[in-house]
């Protein structure tokens, strides 16, 4: 199909062995969680990003901020070890790819598929409800959102659904009547 995740690469390996590993152990759901909650961290923290990117930190220093960072936010299980295994190996720097691609395989696992949504500013809880079961009958398919705040769209929103993307923001729209006023000139 057309519209299936493709999980390739180094880090499609190790999300893949992660996924079968979580699914035997039944701890898709805890491992997700986890995760989400890491990658969540790595969205507010640049000096995280730096820690997890950067080739100057050597595998000890890394171990040893993750080991603190993941007990901070409790953050264990299979999910901890995974994070942990992959600081070890030096392969830390690609861990939001691995992350992506481990969600990609819980939803299509789960019959799901993700939307990314693009938005000038937090939605509230009806608005986010109503816009998920817009898409979902668009889809045909349980949704699960992708949500990203970027002020520079002015408002609107930008919808992404496997390789179909509405764009509906007021900078494109407002771009648009832009160009259009040039070319009346």
């Amino acid at each position: 199909m057309a519209d299936e995740p493709i999980v390739s690469g180094m880090a499609g390996r190790y999300a893949t062995a992660l996924f079968e590993l979580a699914l035997e152990e039944r701890a898709l759901d805890s491992v997700k969680s986890d995760l989400d909650r890491f990658d969540e961290l790595l969205e507010g923290s640049a000096d995280l990003v730096r820690l997890v990117r950067s080739p100057v930190f050597g595998a000890e220093e890394q171990e040893k901020a993750l080991a603190a960072i993941l007990d901070k936010a409790k953050i264990g299980g299979l999910a901890g070890k995974f994070l942990r295994l992959i600081t070890q190996k030096r392969r830390l720097f690609a861990v939001r790819e691995m992350i992506r691609a481990f969600r990609a395989l819980v939803s299509k696992h789960k019959g799901e598929t993700r939307a990314e949504v693009v938005v000038a500013e937090p939605l509230k809880d009806a608005h986010l409800e109503a816009l998920k079961a817009a898409i979902a009958e668009t889809a045909g398919k349980n949704v699960q959102l992708d949500v990203k705040i970027d002020p520079s769209i002015l408002g609107g929103l930008k919808v992404k659904l496997g390789s179909r993307m509405v764009d509906a923001s007021l900078k494109t729209k407002l771009n648009s009547i832009r160009l259009a006023m040039k070319e009346a000139r």
